[in-house]
């Protein structure tokens, strides 16, 4: 099955403006998917010959190519970029080159400084539930719009959500119809992909330290980050911790959320919240391969929370406009699990592993909206069928809006 991607529309405009677009974002994602159907000439390095030819004259071997072009999997061979570099300087082409990787080149010592106003960056996450439903809209003109109430809802029920949340985004997995399957599929996602990338550009000497961190991040996932707990518990020092962190975020599977403190008179935890970024990853990690397996874990609150934050990131990614997400925890233990930011305003929105909702799931909202003066709006997303008001610009949500 051929997914459309919201992203296209946004990698054609950077080609058009740049003569370097770097698609990036985890294995298996769907970045080789889509690159193919935008260009017609591809190489990857996944092919040794092609790896060889270009390892020993990196500039011939550009040179050589019929362009526009896709370099696929350029994390690699990062030196190739020094002879796109020369290529472009040469002769600027918007369009010329579109790369992609499965982790992100831009963080590595120099890169960043090489490609420097001749790259744009765009970053492909895996499938939303827009995606997979085959609609295009973004949640966030939704969210911030002024008729909420009026919003036409998905028809998918509970039962098809907790199975979203245990299956995740990855496009393989969507075509499994079985736990089995799945389970088979997640592991050896983790040993073939994961593993080998943090090994390519992490040279790890204890595989079996990372691993064990790495599970145990599981059931860490939406929770303030306490380095010093985890690197106890995985019997690693806060250095090896904050190596094996930086790792994951380069290769897309955790996301470190920020704290909201702009223009708020209060004190706040200076600490980043922990997301992976597809549950289907955090379900594997925690043992849960069906619906009936979630319902029971202590983590489906969790879980659910985690779900909602990688709808949200991949709307915030793909917005039109830039948009941010953050959380928001005062000193005095005021939380709300996410902000997002658009255009000078901001919504706030909790997450409930209910069917029922009362106002005083949105006391914190309310106190937030007390000392911001840039509140649109506020919700609780829960699992009950309406769109609820529950005070002047204050709603709770299904979670199926996100369908």
């Amino acid at each position: 099955m051929k997914y459309s991607r919201i992203i296209k529309a946004q990698i054609l405009n950077a080609l058009k403006y740049f003569p370097v677009v770097l698609l990036t974002g985890a294995r298996q994602v769907g970045k080789s998917t889509l690159a193919l159907d935008l260009l017609d000439t591809y190489m990857t390095f996944d092919d040794i010959t092609v790896y060889a030819s270009a390892r020993s004259d990196p500039k011939t071997f550009v040179n050589s190519l019929r362009k526009p072009v896709v370099i696929d999997e350029v994390q690699k061979m990062p030196e190739i970029l020094n002879a796109i570099k020369m290529d472009v300087d040469r002769k600027r082409i918007n369009g010329s080159y579109l790369l992609t990787g499965s982790s992100n080149i831009m963080a590595y010592k120099g890169i960043a400084d090489t490609l420097a106003g001749r790259i744009a960056v765009i970053e492909l996450l895996p499938l939303s539930c827009k995606e997979i439903a085959f609609k295009d809209d973004n949640i966030l003109d939704k969210l911030f719009s002024k008729n909420i109430a009026k919003i036409k809802l998905s028809d998918i029920n509970k039962d098809d959500i907790i199975m979203r949340i245990v299956n995740g985004g990855y496009p393989e997995v969507q075509k499994i119809d079985n736990p089995r399957g799945r389970y088979l599929w997640f592991g050896s996602y983790i040993s073939t992909y994961i593993e080998r990338d943090i090994r390519d550009i992490g040279e790890l000497r204890h595989m079996d330290k990372f691993i064990r961190m790495f599970n145990m991040l599981a059931s860490r996932s939406s929770h303030v980050l306490i380095k010093t707990d985890i690197a106890r518990d995985a019997g690693i020092d806060n250095k090896t911790l904050d190596n094996y962190l930086k790792l994951l975020e380069m290769t897309y599977q955790i996301f470190l959320l920020k704290p909201y403190s702009r223009n708020i008179n209060k004190r706040f935890v200076k600490s980043n919240k922990i997301f992976f970024t597809d549950s289907g990853v955090v379900s594997y990690l925690l043992g849960i391969s069906s619906p009936q397996q979630l319902m029971s874990s202590p983590y489906k609150g969790a879980l659910l929370e985690t779900f909602v934050f990688a709808e949200l990131l991949k709307a915030v990614k793909y917005a039109e406009h830039p948009a941010r997400i953050f959380f928001y925890r005062t000193s005095d233990r005021k939380e709300i699990d996410f902000i997002i930011e658009k255009d000078g305003t901001i919504i706030a929105a909790e997450v409930k592993l209910s069917q029922t909702v009362t106002k005083s799931d949105f006391k914190h909202v309310i106190d937030l909206g007390k000392s911001a003066g840039n509140l649109h709006a506020g919700y609780v997303f829960y699992m009950g069928e309406h769109i609820l008001p529950f005070g002047e610009n204050l709603y709770a949500l299904p979670v199926n809006i996100l369908f």
